[in-house]
């Protein structure tokens, strides 16, 4: 997959199959496009979680911040990433570390990176960049 444009078809597969998603930078303030995103998805049913080594410990909109992936005890369907792309290859090297490993990997408008993204697919994970 080239991830320069992708099926209506497969982002639907992904928002309809998942129902727990790690977002990965979230910040609590609420002018930030993290906290919207978060929020938008707490509000339409999916298990959101917030991570966030700065968090760790508080909450965001009544969610528990972890610092880490590794350090949340559920599983995870999704990462939602929510950092600079340059931090990409780390979070999947995170979620390759996980059991039960999260299936998709989603990196939010301005997040590209291929070799994560390739890493991440050859693992079995879906992968979703540069999109909102």
């Amino acid at each position: 997959m080239t991830h320069d444009n992708y099926p209506d078809s497969y982002i639907r597969g992904i928002l309809s199959t998942v129902k727990s998603i790690a977002m990965v930078g979230v910040s609590p303030k609420d002018n930030r496009p993290s906290y919207f995103a978060f929020k938008y998805l707490l509000e339409r049913g999916y298990r959101m979680i917030p991570v966030n080594p700065g968090q760790a410990g508080k909450e965001i909109l009544g969610q528990k911040v972890y610092a880490k992936l590794s350090e949340i005890p559920e599983p995870v369907d999704m990462v939602d990433l929510f950092r600079a792309s340059q931090h990409a290859p780390a979070v999947v090297d995170e979620m390759l570390a996980m059991t039960p490993r999260p299936t998709v990997l989603w990196m939010q408008l301005g997040v590209r990176n291929d070799q994560a993204a390739a890493k991440a697919e050859a693992a079995g994970i879906k992968v979703a960049m540069n999109r909102c």
